[in-house]
């Protein structure tokens, strides 16, 4: 049962306070300090708020990384808000969350999103609506299986706290959310992903979504130290923009959070920063039998059971 009262107050303290320690960390890691953007709704526009997008381009490590902060309101749930509660459709809503994404230039290096987020849905005369939604995922170039078994353990680690059942619900979850569909394939090797979720009531339901955004950091940066001085030269760079392709099309095809956030009116530059600096297509392309490029399709872009 969803709690009538509520205090978002130190929800938001603790995603803006999120967005600092990870833009500080890997910023360090670089080399390269992240850029704060700072932005607000103009008056009148049927979106309002604010907040700050944190962005870095062309660094030694990252090529592109971008960690957005947001804390919108709006008179109207978007329909992807609402697609699996109809009876919220119409409802105003506040939402604010942290979303990122980092594109290394080193193949071998994987690409990371990370999402947590609070959305409260409200109708006058009515208990406002709560829940929360979040999780990260690995998209890797080249396949590592410790580097998967790292991550989903540090995923399984963070949930373990609030019931045994989390991590293999919400890695399932994920495995169906980050699949493309067309494709016949996952965008990555998963994590773990929940939504619409309220089960444990606001202080521990909070509880766990600030592990999950807290576990980021402990989950990507070993790896990114491991990998990053993996040699690579054009073959390498040439399968990632192949591979960022497909990346590109689950997030302007499937993606609810780039799909809520152009439904709403948010702020376009913001929502797209999720999208790679170079991507290409190839027809109808096929890796050679037997190559790390064909052991990814393979081996890691379908659903696995990492930590048995």
């Amino acid at each position: 049962m969803t709690e009538s009262t509520f205090d978002a107050t130190p929800v938001r303290a603790y995603l803006q306070g999120l967005q600092t320690r990870i833009a500080e960390a890997i910023g360090a890691l670089d080399g390269t300090p992240f850029t704060a953007d700072a932005w607000q709704r103009p008056d009148g526009e049927r979106l309002r708020g604010g907040g700050v997008t944190a962005i870095l381009e062309d660094g030694e490590l990252i090529e592109r990384g971008g960690i957005g902060f947001s804390d919108v309101a709006g008179d109207a749930l978007p329909p992807t808000a609402s697609a699996v509660r109809p009876q919220l459709a119409g409802r105003g809503f506040e939402a604010m969350g942290v979303s990122l994404v980092m594109h290394p230039r080193n193949p071998h290096c994987p690409t990371v999103h990370m999402n947590v987020r609070f959305l409260t849905a409200t109708k006058p005369g009515e208990a406002p609506v709560f829940w929360f939604g979040g999780g990260m995922d690995l998209t890797p170039t080249y396949g590592y299986e410790e580097d998967a078994r790292h991550f989903h353990r540090v995923c399984r680690d963070a949930l373990s706290p609030f019931g045994a059942d989390l991590y293999p619900r919400f890695k399932r979850w994920c495995d169906e959310y980050f699949f493309l569909k067309h494709r016949g394939e996952t965008r990555g090797i998963g994590g773990i992903f929940f939504d619409d979720f309220e089960e444990l009531g606001f202080a521990r339901s909070f509880e766990m979504m600030k592990s999950v955004g807290d576990a980021f950091l402990h989950a990507y940066l070993p790896i990114l130290e491991k990998r990053r001085a993996t040699p690579y030269g054009e073959r390498e760079r040439a399968f990632q923009g192949y591979r960022r392709g497909r990346y590109v099309e689950f997030n302007l095809v499937y993606d609810r959070g780039t799909l809520f956030g152009l439904q709403s009116g948010g702020r376009t530059e913001s929502i797209l920063l999720s999208m790679p600096p170079v991507a290409n297509w190839r027809y109808n392309w096929q890796p050679e039998p037997g190559t790390p490029e064909a052991q990814l399709a393979t081996d890691f872009l379908k659903p696995r059971e990492w930590l048995e």
